[in-house]
């Protein structure tokens, strides 16, 4: 089965994210400042262990450390059976607090796309989550804010996953 192929067979709603369980090996490519028009990146390495689905694959918690960025984090994921929808909510060590929530869905071509409201520098910007790529062993993660949300988006964050053996 090609990564195409793998994509389009996966479940939209219930489930979806089941491919996230196990650990994985993380590359992040975070851009330094964003909507700055600056084009510095960084990239460091982080561990994420997704331990299992939960509301028969309706929900999902995995927990990602970033150990040369001395923090972590977790997103707990749920999916609205009346919205057929997925929100998805991050929190840090560092805070405590859960940021707002991103919502969207898995397309018939396999590929999520999540939107919504993040605070960044003290303002609100519009937020956009991409996963793609997803296979047995790999999946990228993309986040891109945009002042307006009517297509400048500039993507700020890219995370590979590579399952762990």
């Amino acid at each position: 089965m090609t990564d195409s192929a793998a994509s389009l067979a996966r479940p939209t709603g219930p489930g979806a994210f089941d491919f996230l369980i196990g650990t994985w090996h993380v590359t992040n490519r975070r851009l330094r400042e964003p909507l700055s028009g600056s084009g510095e990146w960084e990239e460091f390495p982080a561990t994420a262990n997704c331990r299992g689905t939960l509301f028969d694959g309706g929900a999902n918690l995995d927990e990602i450390v970033f150990p040369t960025k001395d923090f972590s984090g977790l997103t707990l994921r749920l999916y609205d059976t009346e919205r057929d929808e997925w929100s998805l909510t991050w929190v840090n060590n560092r805070i405590g607090r859960m940021s707002p929530s991103i919502v969207g869905r898995f397309g018939p071509n396999g590929v999520g796309e999540f939107h919504g409201e993040e605070i960044h520098q003290g303002a609100s910007v519009r937020c956009r989550f991409i996963w793609s790529g997803i296979t047995a062993d790999s999946a990228r993660w993309e986040q891109a804010f945009s002042r307006t949300g009517d297509g400048d988006w500039e993507t700020n964050w890219i995370m590979d996953f590579r399952r762990t053996a």
